[in-house]
């Protein structure tokens, strides 16, 4: 069973857009399944085997996130955060302001789902 102090040591070496793909393997090699992200606070959902789930503490200040989801904005924010442009803080404003509540990553699959606060799923990447 994995712990946040393994999670957090892999973030620490592994944790930025450049590396996502190694760690989201290294992640699956501890066993961790799936983890949620929520743009509320920073804090992450981790997912394993038989129920397993550890839960990382808030990143960052509480975000209020909007009831009504832009997709259009969505996509932008989320477009200048791959270019560089905005730090993550700035990026999780933005998403927020979007109507994004979370992104889920599925380390079978090699996906990254973000979700609106309705449940809908607004965009699948695949992680590469």
């Amino acid at each position: 069973m994995f712990t946040i102090g393994q999670i957090d040591e892999l973030h620490a070496r592994l944790g930025s857009a450049k590396t996502l793909p190694e760690y989201v393997r290294a992640l699956k090699a501890l066993g961790v399944e799936r983890y949620d992200s929520y743009l509320t606070d920073g804090h992450s959902e981790y997912f394993g085997q038989g129920g397993h789930r550890v839960v990382s503490p808030a990143a960052h200040e509480v975000l209020s996130i909007a009831e009504v989801s832009q997709r259009e904005a969505f996509l932008q924010h989320l477009r200048r955060h791959e270019l560089r442009e905005t730090t993550y803080l700035e990026m999780s404003r933005g998403l927020a302001q979007s109507g994004i509540e979370k992104w889920a990553v599925d380390t079978g699959r090699m996906t990254m789902t973000f979700f609106d606060k309705a449940g809908e799923e607004m965009l699948v990447e695949q992680i590469i």
